[in-house]
């Protein structure tokens, strides 16, 4: 285990508590930008006073990476961090730079196959540091213009990513922070975690893809109820909901899912994408059934005589048989690969005799 996965992985065992200072949050004033400031400053006081359990600024000289990033070579896993656990990981400016860096990284990589987003110090994220626009007494409707016409204020919201995400969910995954878990393909949580659009209570809107993903995922009806009533959910009905894949026991959640992880590097890989980007397709892209049965032909098309082809081959050599799931390349030999040895071995001396 390589020395900053380990730094990660104790890092993912402490419960950092949250504390937000309002001391320098402008109150409501006359110009427009100020119904804005004022609900900047409601949240955020939430947060201090709701969420808290305490304060502190431990694990400061543990936060000087904002974002963490690991690349697991040989598992063909990258996992991206949040690393801000005294804010809760709010993410601020320079935070959402360097997520949006981060994917930039991982779908450039054509070695790493999935990705694992995960919350550094007891939370996954408790959405955007909107401290830090309270700050901004002048300018504030051009920062928020320019961040809108840039990126997603979470950073990586708006990309349209072609490979495999995993949200590993501990603790608060609250507003922006919920839009990050579900700009990924599968939520791992934790079964103490609390997830909701908090944002709802003060006026501050869903920018980051949370009215166009989340209705596609848990459903119109059960996504109005989030979406309007503001209200948190806990990971139990979040799994009977769709909106929680799997739900694990506490402080097992990054495990958890670089498990899952490296379940899904197992297979072939362009299959993978491309039934993957179907999917999106359907979801996001077509208007009618058949224009969406027509993407997904084609798009497969593309790996019938590659990927397809080498693994009827295995299947017709008599692998796969009895349960046997991978037939494919992995890191380590799996019963597969012993397996295949064995009938290789066995044919040679039934051909030496």
């Amino acid at each position: 285990m390589s020395r900053n996965l380990s730094k990660l992985l104790r890092l993912q065992s402490r419960r950092i508590p949250f504390r937000a200072s309002a001391s320098s949050i402008p109150i409501l004033c006359s110009n427009p930008s100020g119904i804005l400031q004022s609900a900047l400053y409601q949240q955020t006081r939430y947060l201090s006073e709701d969420v808290s359990q305490g304060g502190g600024e431990e694990g400061a000289e543990e936060a000087e990476q904002l974002v963490i990033v690991e690349r697991l070579p040989s598992l063909h896993i990258m996992t991206i961090g949040i690393n801000r656990p005294n804010k809760r990981n709010c993410v601020n400016t320079e935070t959402g730079e360097l997520l949006k860096n981060a994917f930039l990284e991982f779908e450039a990589d054509e070695d790493m196959y999935c990705a694992v987003l995960h919350g550094i110090g007891g939370s996954f994220c408790a959405g955007y540091d909107l401290e830090e626009l309270s700050d901004l007494q002048d300018g504030i409707a051009n920062k928020v213009a320019e961040i809108l016409m840039d990126q997603g204020p979470m950073g990586p919201t708006k990309m349209a990513l072609t490979k495999p995400v995993i949200a590993a969910v501990d603790g608060y995954c609250v507003a922006g922070g919920l839009e990050l878990a579900i700009m990924c393909d599968l939520r791992v949580v934790e079964e103490n975690a609390k997830l909701g659009f908090l944002n709802r209570r003060f006026g501050v809107p869903l920018i980051d893809g949370g009215t166009v993903r989340l209705p596609q995922i848990i459903g119109f009806g059960r996504a109005m109820d989030l979406i309007l009533t503001g209200r948190l959910i806990e990971p139990r009905e979040a799994l009977d909901w769709g909106l929680a894949n799997r739900v694990v026991s506490t402080g097992t959640v990054f495990g958890q899912a670089v498990n899952l992880a490296k379940e899904i590097v197992k297979f072939p890989q362009e299959c993978l994408k491309v039934d993957r980007a179907s999917a999106y397709n359907s979801t996001f892209s077509r208007s009618n059934f058949e224009d969406s049965m027509e993407y997904e032909s084609l798009n497969a098309a593309s790996v019938l005589t590659t990927e397809a082809v080498s693994g009827a081959k295995k299947f017709a050599a008599g692998l796969g048989r009895g349960g046997k799931f991978n037939v494919h390349d992995v890191s380590s030999k799996t019963d597969w690969q012993i397996e295949l040895e064995e009938m290789k071995k066995k044919k040679k001396e039934e051909e030496k005799k």
